[in-house]
């Protein structure tokens, strides 16, 4: 499982035309599910997600975790970060889960995250996506499991 975390003062997404999702200070999860995961890399994740300590404290350090700051959570699928580009022009995509067990671990993510933060939005699973971010710093990390 992989996730590209980035620290925002907003972000959102729009399916069609309607926003889905919407946050305000906190964090945007680009969520990619492998192949050969399971919960064991979802909860791993998620307890990260929420305790990195990304946030600014005393004297501008990064001291408080997403927990500490009562951040919210805004999670999207993204199956494009499992895409192999060493050959050719077009990424192979064989390393990401199917859709069906992609969508089974980006809801349980979802859910326990949900019993962390009180507030977590989504994106909608295998939806063509608009997202926009703040990007707060800019604060981004990669995070595998």
């Amino acid at each position: 499982m992989r996730v590209v975390l980035q620290r925002v003062s907003r972000a959102s997404v729009t399916v069609e035309g309607v926003v889905v999702g919407r946050i305000g200070r906190g964090v945007l999860l680009l969520l990619g599910v492998h192949d050969e995961d399971d919960t064991e890399q979802a909860d791993f994740l998620a307890s990260k997600c929420v305790d990195l300590r990304i946030f600014p404290g005393e004297n501008g350090k990064m001291n408080h975790s997403l927990q500490e700051v009562g951040g919210e959570i805004l999670v999207v699928s993204q199956f494009t970060l499992y895409g192999d580009c060493r050959k050719g022009r077009r990424p192979s995509y064989t390393r990401a889960a199917d859709p069906e067990k992609g969508e089974r671990l980006y809801e349980y993510f979802v859910n326990k995250l949900t019993e962390i933060v009180p507030t977590v939005e989504t994106g909608v699973f295998g939806a063509h996506m608009n997202v926009e971010i703040v990007n707060d710093g800019p604060v981004t990390l990669i995070l595998e499991r």
